[in-house]
């Protein structure tokens, strides 16, 4: 019985909500975004909207490039010609692809330099690398991650450290993986010919650009976080609309509906048109923040809309949510941010994990 209950039980999810405004001196919305490293998927929502305009049309296209490496060993990563040609000269990012957090190795590369490892405990002991157990283990710990420091001092080919880290994953317990790669940079070099020797792929993002015709939307006061009675929706409430808003649902409750009993949280307003744009791939976050300027300059001359969002989502299965906080999957694997950006420039931001997450920062 006790299973049975466990298995009912629904898993904790947390929302962290606050509110600030762009121009403040410590408003830390640029921060938030560029520790958010492994983002697959980026949406925003601009009521009274029916055509995107040319900046915001030319930021969704040039999102851009990621490439697809298959079977690529993971020493590779860790060679000071790599470390010098792309961690030590811009920002570079790496994920693992098909592999699941919670049964499979995984591996992510943050543009800080540090490879996080997410081992099952055979792959670790055979590695003979050092780390700790996964905080998520339970009792039976299953679950180790290292992490390797490719810009610290003492990695350096003469190091007992580096010698002691290549060895082990060259020659002790060689691990291949098909990655997920990008760079962002201002160097010449080129990651498809420096990885030519592999199957490698340059992939651009999905951008799926739709209007939504009379759109019923929450009534929302930027001061008001917490929403006040039958004048303004709460964070909360528009949270959960953003999502059924994204996932095309019918918002109308209506009886004969078997999908869907959602309605629009009151007090609403019905939106002539709105425009959706959704951009999935491997989504760096100095192209987050370039679109969240541009979100901003918006409202630059008057707009009937009141507010404007933007939703991303990191992948489920990153070893890592923000900067290097540990990430699980339990149930969902979820960790996402969103930005409610008003005419004024104030902003609510919001952040949710799943039940194998830290508070968010």
């Amino acid at each position: 019985m006790a299973t049975l209950r466990g298995l009912r039980e629904t898993p904790r999810h947390l929302l962290v909500c606050e509110k600030s405004n762009f121009g403040h001196d410590k408003s830390r919305h640029r921060h938030l975004v560029e520790t958010h490293y492994h983002n697959y998927r980026v949406s925003f929502l601009i009521p009274e909207c029916g055509v995107l305009s040319k900046e915001l049309n030319n930021l969704v296209m040039e999102a851009g490039p990621y490439y697809f490496v298959k079977n690529l060993p993971l020493h590779e990563f860790i060679t000071h010609e790599f470390i010098n040609t792309f961690v030590k000269k811009g920002s570079c990012y790496a994920l693992t692809y098909s592999t699941n957090i919670d049964e499979d190795n995984t591996v992510a590369l943050l543009p800080n330099g540090k490879l996080i490892l997410s081992l099952d405990k055979d792959t670790y002991e055979e590695t003979g690398l050092q780390g700790h157990p996964s905080k998520y283990s339970g009792r039976n710990i299953m679950k180790f991650i290292v992490s390797i420091d490719l810009v610290d001092s003492s990695f350096n080919l003469d190091s007992k450290k580096y010698k002691r880290t290549s060895w082990s994953l060259k020659e002790k317990k060689p691990l291949k993986f098909d990655f997920l790669l990008a760079w962002h940079h201002t160097e010449d070099s080129s990651v498809m010919s420096y990885f030519s020797k592999y199957q490698i792929q340059e992939h651009q993002p999905k951008v799926a650009i739709s209007t939504v015709k009379d759109l019923q939307c929450p009534v929302l006061r930027s001061g008001e976080l917490g929403g006040e009675a039958e004048a303004s929706c709460s964070a909360q409430e528009l949270f959960d609309w953003l999502g059924a808003a994204f996932c095309n649902a019918d918002l109308n409750n209506e009886p004969n509906n078997f999908i869907s009993s959602y309605c629009c949280p009151q007090p609403s307003m019905v939106v002539a048109k709105a425009c959706l744009c959704t951009i999935t791939g491997f989504i760096l976050p100095e192209k987050i923040c370039v679109l969240l300027e541009q979100l901003c300059h918006y409202f630059d001359e008057p707009k009937l809309a009141p507010w404007v969002t933007l939703s991303v989502q990191g992948f489920a299965d990153s070893p890592v949510s923000w900067r290097e906080q540990e990430h699980g999957f339990r149930k969902g694997g979820e960790h996402l941010y969103n930005f409610v950006i008003f005419n004024n420039l104030d902003y609510w931001l919001q952040m949710a994990v799943g039940a194998n997450d830290d508070c968010p920062p």
